[in-house]
């Protein structure tokens, strides 16, 4: 999948996965809205800029994990024939998304697992975002989304597989960058109307449709590479 078409795939991705966004970090998103000082809580205008520092960080955060797991991909494919590996690991994201994709619908919970592995990591990186709480000034905001973007996470685990395909540290921060774009719409939207949106994606159809969509990127990658693969 050319780079251009792989970015704007990733950022759909994360705009359709963002309904589990909501729900997995909406309590997070909520937590720092809250313990900011009324007037600035209660005024959009001073709010935004706090909203845009977290995640701005955590997109941050998202890109440089692409950029690691591109280098390690290309590190791995230079002992390996590489096209292949990379068709390999490009089925294997797919996978993993087809696996999300029935997470976020709400037909299966597997991916949970992984999440729980990811969460070993996350203990030695949790007590970081402490010291920054309270958060008082953008600055602060800014440094905990960058803690807040090593959060385990099964649809960030997907797309960092597809990172780990895209052959190298600037086409896997891309990728990354591009799916951390997609679910700053959610996310925005999460701080500032935290109640509306919690109960719309709760609904059934909501989390079909969004699970759906993941899916279908899934089902179209492990295509492409079969396809590839089969062809030699």
């Amino acid at each position: 999948m050319p780079e251009n078409v792989s970015f704007f795939a990733a950022m759909a991705v994360g705009f359709f996965g963002g309904v589990h966004c909501v729900g997995m970090c909406g309590g997070i998103v909520g937590a720092l809205t809250f313990g900011l000082p009324a007037e600035k809580r209660e005024r959009a205008s001073r709010l935004f800029p706090y909203l845009l520092a977290y995640n701005l960080a955590r997109i941050t955060s998202y890109t440089v994990a692409g950029a690691i797991a591109g280098t390690i991909g290309l590190l791995g494919l230079s002992l390996v024939p590489m096209q292949q590996a990379q068709l390999v690991l490009l089925g294997i994201a797919g996978l993993f998304m087809v696996m999300m994709g029935l997470y976020v619908g709400g037909w299966w919970f597997g991916l949970t697992r992984v999440e729980r592995f990811g969460s070993r990591l996350w203990r030695f990186i949790e007590p970081v975002g402490r010291r920054l709480m309270p958060v008082k000034t953008p600055t602060q905001a800014f440094g905990l989304g960058l803690v807040w973007g090593w959060l385990p996470c099964g649809l960030v685990y997907s797309v960092l597989i597809w990172a780990l395909s895209a052959g190298g540290p600037l086409a896997g921060a891309l990728l990354m960058l591009g799916f951390g774009l997609g679910t700053l719409p959610n996310l925005l939207a999460m701080g500032a109307f935290a109640g509306q949106l919690s109960a719309f994606v709760r609904r059934p159809w909501v989390r079909r449709v969004a699970g759906g969509m993941v899916i279908a990127f899934g089902v179209y990658q492990l295509l492409v590479a079969g396809a590839r693969l089969a062809g030699g």
